[in-house]
């Protein structure tokens, strides 16, 4: 008998022949999660196995375990040769002091084994009752389910609790994108639920120092921080935006400026994307949400660039972006009191309807080529590493 954790992944049964891809870039991301802990990393059929790790760090292991996209649970369990004597056993020495109800589940992927699942439920929920007579059966809402797997590597684990894992799939399985990240709450939440489709992130922040302060460009760090707990190692485009947004103001009509200065943004997106290698550009947008995010701004927005954009919070209300920032641990560094280069120079009444053409001959009072020029020459790198 040896004490384990087993790992479940979820979707990634649903994949067929590459299946195997999927798995070798989850275990790849394991090990790279745990690097600097000692541990052995094995697999049986539909299930990943951890050993050989001090107990004493066991905590530590499964909360890091806990934000590795492409598993859905972690079990502390008890792994021993399959035979029935030998999990008897193991069935009564599990302390189930202060529960008053359990059920026993039972999977049997060894279908060598001589009972069936059901059978051999029935059987260890009688093993149960002897060893603990006042407790009883509840097959619908138990305290407490003894979960007992019978492997086809002839290793039978037995635990009493799975944990949640992020899910989603392994992260880099679906490519590279850009994030536009603000410092609002919508987008660390749209890079986290990207990387949870298996996309590695590189993000761009536009700046506009002095009429935004340094803590709004550190507060974004922060984030950037935040995120890469799940997203991986994230490498940090700080453009400043100051001159382009004076341009804007001093050239454009008040209405048209956030529309504008949109664009600029996603055509310098695209460049940085071109420049790096990067598939795709991901926004926080929430259809509706503010001036900026309706139908015909996103419109006029994308016609600037070709790149695929992905706004996975569209149908997401405040109330959805803001739980879900929360379980990620963002939502108190979004919420500080720094604004970012989006308040600045803002409108009283910003266009909800524009139209492309009118974008597109207020545009020709700029020189955008070049003021993309100049803010790209001279942008910032940070490399964030908190994975």
């Amino acid at each position: 008998m040896k004490k384990v954790l087993l790992l479940k992944f979820g979707e990634l049964f649903l994949k067929g022949k590459n299946r195997r891809e999927f798995i070798k870039l989850l275990k790849h991301n394991i090990v790279k999660k745990l690097s600097g802990l000692d541990f052995q990393l094995s697999e049986t059929q539909g299930r990943l196995v951890i050993s050989d790790y001090s107990e004493s760090f066991e905590d530590e292991i499964v909360s890091k375990l806990q934000t590795v996209f492409g598993l859905i649970g972690v079990a502390s369990a008890v792994e021993i040769d399959t035979s029935l004597e030998g999990i008897e056993n193991e069935i009564r020495n599990i302390d189930l002091s202060g529960v008053k109800t359990f059920k026993v589940e039972v999977k049997r992927a060894d279908k060598t084994f001589d009972m069936t699942s059901m059978e051999l439920e029935r059987h260890l929920g009688g093993v149960v009752l002897n060893q603990f007579p006042n407790l009883k059966v509840d097959l619908y809402n138990p305290e407490l389910v003894l979960f007992v797997e019978l492997r086809v590597n002839k290793k039978t684990y037995i635990y009493k609790s799975l944990l949640p894992c992020a899910g989603g799939l392994p992260l880099g399985s679906a490519g590279k994108a850009l994030l536009l990240l603000s410092g609002g709450i919508d987008s660390p939440v749209a890079g986290y639920l990207m990387s949870k489709r298996g996309l590695r992130l590189e993000a761009v922040h536009f700046h506009s120092y002095p009429y935004t302060s340094v803590q709004a460009k550190e507060k974004v760090i922060e984030l950037a921080n935040l995120i890469s707990k799940y997203c991986g190692e994230i490498k940090l485009h700080v453009v400043s935006f100051t001159e382009i947004q004076e341009q804007i103001h001093k050239n454009c009509d008040e209405e048209y400026m956030i529309t504008i200065m949109r664009r600029i943004m996603m055509r310098i997106a695209e460049r940085i994307c071109h420049e790096n290698g990067l598939g795709a550009i991901v926004t926080g947008e929430s259809l509706g949400q503010v001036a900026s995010q309706t139908m015909q701004s996103m419109t006029v927005t994308n016609s600037v660039v070709s790149l695929p954009v992905f706004r996975p919070v569209i149908a997401y209300d405040k109330e959805e972006i803001m739980s879900v920032a929360k379980n990620i641990g963002t939502y108190e560094t979004s919420i500080l009191p720094y604004e970012d280069c989006c308040t600045v120079f803002l409108p009283k009444n910003p266009v909800i309807r524009p139209t492309i053409k009118r974008a597109e001959y207020l545009e020709k009072n700029l020189d955008i080529e070049n003021l993309i020029n100049e803010a790209l020459a001279n942008e910032e790198i940070i490399e964030i590493k908190n994975y």
